[in-house]
């Protein structure tokens, strides 16, 4: 009798052993998956390839799970600090979105505007400091009157290209994309020392303004004088620390 019961202690106590271990592994396993879930972020990547230049739309996203190890602070974590802007350079299916890489305004012409290349010899002089995304000024030089402002609003540069037909810019990798990254002391430098002179400059007109400045300038008693005036009132809002440039 003393031996059944002995044997019924000891079941007991496998019994509850194997319970006990359970209990202890269920545990760890709930905490390993709560564990694996705090140790991954997710992240916004290209759902398909997105080229250069292109306005990028919610449909060309994707969420993408990272260990949060990887995660750095240019990665790009909420849709609304992606959509609608334009991608600096090309995009990769899966590739992770760096803050770097995207325009925070428009370089593309709007619903009424088109990108115009201005005919050389429409120009009289072209400010050297200008940038792709500036605003500037268009003034007429005549030799039958005084100069003039031609238009009341500023003008966007959608491009400025050498004789050899590059993006004026310059040398340093970082200075490049200052204007994306709105630092103001590297846009600073960066007018300082660009790799090129200003041959041809594309800006984004509407139709009456380009057919203002082809009356005006076509028969060659005028010319422009084109001014840089600011960054766009968009982009200017965005400025590290509030800083203006």
């Amino acid at each position: 009798m003393s031996a059944m019961i002995s044997k019924r202690r000891m079941l007991l106590s496998v019994c509850a052993a194997l319970l006990a271990a359970l209990a202890v592994y269920g545990l760890y396993y709930v905490q390993l998956e709560r564990v694996q879930q705090e140790e991954r972020v997710n992240i916004l990547a290209p759902s398909s390839w997105i080229d250069a230049g292109q306005p990028i739309t919610i449909q060309q996203l994707a969420w993408q799970s990272i260990p949060s190890s990887m995660a750095t602070d240019d990665m790009l974590y909420e849709l609304d600090e992606v959509v609608g802007q334009e991608a600096v350079i090309p995009l990769g299916t899966g590739e992770p979105i760096l803050k770097w890489k995207l325009n925070k305004f428009s370089l593309h012409p709007n619903a009424q505007q088109a990108t115009f290349q201005i005919p050389k010899d429409y120009i009289k002089s072209i400010s050297n400091g200008i940038r792709a995304g500036d605003e500037v000024w268009f003034y007429l030089s005549s030799d039958e009157g005084e100069a003039e402002r031609l238009f009341t609003e500023g003008i966007v540069v959608a491009s400025v290209k050498t004789g050899s037909n590059n993006e004026v810019d310059v040398p340093n990798e970082a200075e490049k994309h200052a204007i994306v990254r709105s630092n103001a002391e590297q846009m600073y430098a960066s007018r300082r020392d660009a790799n090129g002179m200003i041959e041809y400059i594309n800006v984004n007109l509407t139709e009456a303004q380009w057919l203002e400045i082809d009356r005006r300038c076509s028969g060659g008693q005028s010319k422009l004088v084109i001014a840089y005036h600011s960054l766009p009132a968009q982009v200017k809002g965005q400025m590290t620390n509030g800083d203006a440039y």
